[in-house]
């Protein structure tokens, strides 16, 4: 009898464990990453602050990103540009006075994938030669792709 009730519990303590790794594999468990698309249009200094905040947040909890700024916050991608004021962050961060272009350079220093909407550049007074370091220009396909990928989560702001 207690052999019978062995195997029954190894049995169930195995099918949790396969059931387990088949989930974590399914959802970006175990090594892969999981991954977010964060769209900024707002020219709101808050909201843009607080789509950085996020994705920081996102990055540092090992959140793959990739940022795709379009409309007014495509100026955050401009090399040499700087908010009119900094944003005050919440109690919980110690980082006091941000801005958010600040907070963009340091996403990107931590490998964020950051694009201007294709086009951005086409209606501003900027060309390519005036982005930031890293920063590209979006292919509508390869960004249609990443906000149909059901793996890959979409934010808007």
């Amino acid at each position: 009898m207690k052999m019978k009730r062995f195997l029954a519990v190894a049995t169930a303590v195995g099918a949790i464990a396969l059931g387990s790794a088949a989930l974590a594999d399914s959802h970006g468990g175990g090594e892969a990453h999981d991954k977010a698309l964060v769209i900024l249009t707002s020219d709101s200094l808050q909201t843009q602050g607080m789509a950085m905040i996020l994705s920081s947040a996102m990055q540092q909890q090992g959140t793959d990103l990739s940022i795709l700024l379009c409309d007014a916050a495509g100026d955050l991608a401009v090399a040499g540009y700087a908010s009119a004021e900094s944003i005050a962050t919440p109690p919980s961060n110690p980082a006091g006075q941000v801005k958010p272009e600040g907070i963009l350079q340091k996403l990107m220093d931590n490998g964020a994938s950051v694009d201007v909407c294709a086009i951005y550049l086409p209606n501003s007074e900027y060309d390519e030669d005036d982005l930031r370091e890293g920063v590209g220009v979006a292919a509508p396909g390869s960004m249609a792709e990443m906000m149909r990928d059901p793996a890959i989560a979409v934010f808007s702001f």
